[in-house]
């Protein structure tokens, strides 16, 4: 099963906050007091201001929420250099969803993120989850309502009621949303070169041509034709938008060097330039 395979990542490295005088014997100037160490690298310098929210304490913190709602899932983790982390809870219940394509399954998926180095802000979004291609796909941003108070004694995570939230956002954006992959599926591409140029001259994701001089399709790009071909027939179906925005998330998530925040701009950015092509 897909499910078994889930990336599962050390997230709960030791961490800390230390005063950086401690550590240098020299005095900081104001609002550079500290540091955060993550797995015994310095990854962060802070304030006295800053409170520092351990993995252990927010992401077993979301997990409790889940647990709580009575919710069925699967948990990937990534680690990102000791510095940015995040944990997607795959909900494994009857709310998945296949795209007209009983080997094309979708579930939704709720991400968390936190960081050590303030690459990205402590928050959390549902998602979703396919199948074929084993990558979260960032479409929907409906954004958890938490607030994190940071002071020097304490920080304090207020997290929702995830049941209402769960069940708000299958009534509304996880079928809304699934009803364009739909669409997307049911227009056919014809020329996949000329799909992939025209999306890559829309989004600037990256160059299309090998140079200024060549005009040939560059590494990247015969990539994203090559999964496009491999995934239509897989699925035993004909090149579609559906099929060619997914090439265009594998390449994303797997081989571009972005951030976790920076990944889904641009998977909203691709799926918007795609869908506007049906």
């Amino acid at each position: 099963m897909y499910l078994s395979n889930l990336q599962q990542d050390e997230i709960f490295v030791p961490s800390e906050m230390k005063s950086l005088k401690s550590l240098t014997q020299m005095e900081s100037r104001r609002g550079l007091e500290n540091v955060i160490v993550s797995n015994g690298k310095i990854v962060n310098v802070v304030s006295n201001s800053y409170g520092h929210v351990p993995n252990e304490l927010y992401f077993k913190k979301a997990e409790e929420m889940l647990t709580g709602a009575g919710l069925n899932y699967q948990k990937r983790t990534i680690n990102r250099d000791d510095r940015s982390f995040i944990t997607d809870f795959i909900i494994d219940d009857n709310s998945q969803f296949s795209v007209k394509n009983e080997k094309d399954l979708i579930l939704p998926m709720l991400r968390f993120k936190n960081s050590y180095d303030g690459s990205e802000k402590t928050s959390g979004h549902f998602g979703f989850y396919r199948q074929v291609c084993s990558n979260g796909l960032h479409v929907s941003q409906s954004e958890i309502e938490f607030s994190i108070k940071h002071s020097k004694n304490n920080t304090d995570l207020i997290m929702p009621r995830l049941s209402n939230l769960f069940d708000k956002f299958l009534d509304n954006e996880f079928y809304t949303i699934t009803k364009k992959f739909d669409r997307m599926r049911e227009f056919k591409i014809i020329d996949t070169k000329e799909f992939v140029e025209d999306i890559l001259h829309r989004t600037k994701l990256f160059r299309y041509e090998c140079s200024d001089k060549n005009n040939d399709p560059s590494k990247k790009s015969r990539e994203v034709l090559e999964i496009l071909d491999n995934e239509a027939l897989l699925l035993n179906e004909q090149p579609n938008l559906w099929i060619g925005y997914n090439a265009f998330n594998q390449m994303l998530h797997n081989k571009l060097k972005k951030s976790f925040s920076q990944q889904e701009r641009l998977d909203k950015k691709l799926f918007n330039a795609v869908y506007e092509m049906a």
